[in-house]
């Protein structure tokens, strides 16, 4: 794919993208492509790191929150998201074997972070509408209906990540 969005500078950005990418360079060291391309459009890319942000707060813990995020990266073939994912699962403690079956779309080792990912998958699937069935096994495993609607949350926000890094030739 070639390239059909500007990599922006923060100089180069719109005014009202610049203060969050000096946020995002500060936090990172350096300006993620992702972040630079995003910048054309203020909104999007405000509108991504509060949704993110408020994800981060949610009370899923930090590798189900992952497991949502990865789930939604590979399946919508975000290669940049599923790199970046990879290594916060990794910093996480995250096992090789629970990143290689997300990134191959396979069962996770553990049942409780596969509940997620299936019930991630299902409200994907069904735009929303899960069944009982798919409803209970997630909450069979620990989980409460503030998670289930804490997932949707991520997969809006990682659904408008995914789309538009994809769309601006993210890598």
């Amino acid at each position: 794919m070639s390239v059909r969005f500007t990599e922006h500078t923060v100089e180069s950005a719109p005014a009202a993208s610049r203060p969050a990418m000096e946020r995002v360079t500060q936090a990172f060291g350096q300006l993620p492509d992702a972040v630079a391309r995003l910048a054309e459009s203020p909104e999007l890319l405000n509108g991504f790191l509060e949704l993110s942000a408020a994800f981060e707060r949610t009370t899923l813990e930090p590798v189900a929150r992952e497991v949502v995020i990865m789930t939604v990266a590979v399946r919508n073939d975000c290669h940049v998201c599923v790199a970046l994912h990879t290594g916060k699962l990794r910093k996480l403690g995250a096992g090789p074997e629970l990143v290689a079956a997300l990134r191959e779309q396979r069962e996770l080792p553990d049942v409780r972070l596969e509940a997620v990912r299936q019930f991630t998958l299902a409200v994907l699937a069904t735009a929303g509408g899960v069944g009982d069935e798919e409803l209970k096994a997630f909450l069979s495993q620990g989980h409460t209906e503030r998670n289930a609607l804490e997932v949707v949350l991520g997969i809006g926000t990682y659904t408008m990540s995914t789309l538009a890094n994809r769309l601006t030739g993210a890598t």
